[in-house]
């Protein structure tokens, strides 16, 4: 029996714990790296990113250290997570994305960025979802209003479809979000709900209802920061 126990126990584990108990270290590293990036960027003082952009867009995605480098030619990967709106006005459960792209011209050095991109619409979610979409190209991308400039920004003045938020570490020369590209990262899903197969369309509906504890208080996190101002009595 004790020379089964390293077999049967595995097996035992998969049976009954929940999808969300056996999620990859890496994904949920992951989540709670864009935890900690999305409290930051809208935690700096006078700064931030305004809520109130949040609160009228209809998805985000974040991603944690894009890395990019290049010595005249350059390249920048990175993966994080894209949640969109549900009809109830409260947030879904995360898809992972990558983002990758390259440029030319003058830039030598390397740099580690965190970023956020907003989307106002769900065109731009659509063509993610269909397949390869490239920021610049498929949809106008801008760098977003901050601090109280930002919250008195009206929806005339913000006529681009997605902006984009940053936090850099490192040193770089001509930096640009033009030209990534973002895909839906599917084995990435798979990993972290545990159901084979699983893609964006699933997970923006609300599937699976157990997921596991860093990917409810993302939810919680960005339900917070989007729910409307208290109306003064």
């Amino acid at each position: 029996m004790r020379r089964l126990l390293p077999v049967l126990i595995p097996v035992l584990l998969a049976v009954l714990l929940p999808a969300g108990a056996m999620a990859g270290p890496k994904q949920l590293a992951k989540i709670e790296d864009s935890i900690a990036v999305l409290d930051d960027i809208m935690g700096i003082p006078d700064q931030g990113m305004p809520e109130s952009l949040l609160r009228n867009s209809y998805a985000i995605a974040i991603v944690p250290n894009v890395i990019k480098v290049g010595f005249f030619v350059g390249g920048r990967r990175g993966r994080g997570v894209l949640l969109v709106r549900t009809p109830s006005g409260a947030w879904s459960n995360p898809s992972f994305v990558t983002v990758t792209g390259g440029s030319l011209g003058f830039q030598i050095g390397a740099q580690s960025t965190d970023v956020i991109l907003v989307f106002k619409t769900q065109r731009s979610v659509d063509g993610i979802v269909r397949g390869k979409f490239t920021l610049g190209a498929d949809a106008a991308v801008a760098a977003g209003p901050v601090g109280r400039r930002g919250e008195a920004a009206t929806d005339a003045q913000l006529k681009a479809e997605i902006y984009s938020y940053s936090r850099s570490r490192g040193l770089f020369a001509g930096v640009s979000l033009e030209g990534s590209a973002i895909q839906i990262d599917y084995e990435d899903n798979q990993k972290l709900y545990g159901e084979s197969g699983i893609g964006p369309r699933e997970l923006f509906a609300g599937r699976p209802a157990q997921v596991p504890g860093p990917v409810a208080e993302l939810k919680t996190l960005l339900d917070k920061r989007t729910r409307p101002p208290a109306v003064p009595q």
